[in-house]
């Protein structure tokens, strides 16, 4: 549980039936690129958090939580109701689950430690400078017939 004077981190899945606190100070973001991370995520990385299990506390959604074991011993969790992933954890590796980055609620700016397996990167990934960008959504095309 949380030590006096310690913030809590919290987040969730997408339609907020998972919600999850993790109780200890977060280390630097592990970014991915491997293949089976892009499948996983749908996306062309995985940012995740390694966190103490013990520091893990989940909330609500017990009921919602799945896992699938993608490779021997190496399980990923998520929301069976919205597929938000929640996090992977390795049977190897107990007292750690990798938490993604993108379903805490309140992101503390927190530095990326590494990128792993850049050469199985997407080919499309990073966009180009001149690819543009909108601070909010981006326009709509005409609709297609």
């Amino acid at each position: 549980m949380a030590q006096p004077n310690q913030a809590t981190i919290t987040g969730g899945c997408l339609c907020g039936g998972i919600r999850y606190a993790i109780h200890t100070p977060v280390a630097a973001i592990k970014v991915c690129h491997c293949l089976q991370c892009q499948k996983a995520q749908g996306t062309a990385f995985a940012s995740n958090i390694p966190v103490a299990t013990g520091a893990f506390e989940l909330i609500a959604g017990q009921s919602l939580l799945r896992e699938y074991e993608s490779s021997a011993g190496k399980f990923r969790a998520f929301c069976c109701h919205c597929g938000s992933p929640m996090y992977s954890r390795r049977s190897t590796r107990p007292q750690t689950l990798r938490i993604r980055a993108g379903t805490l609620d309140d992101a503390p700016a927190i530095a990326i430690a590494h990128q792993a397996f850049t050469d199985s990167h997407a080919p499309w990934w990073p966009p180009p400078a001149a690819c543009p960008q909108f601070p909010d959504a981006a326009p709509q095309p005409p609709a297609v017939d």
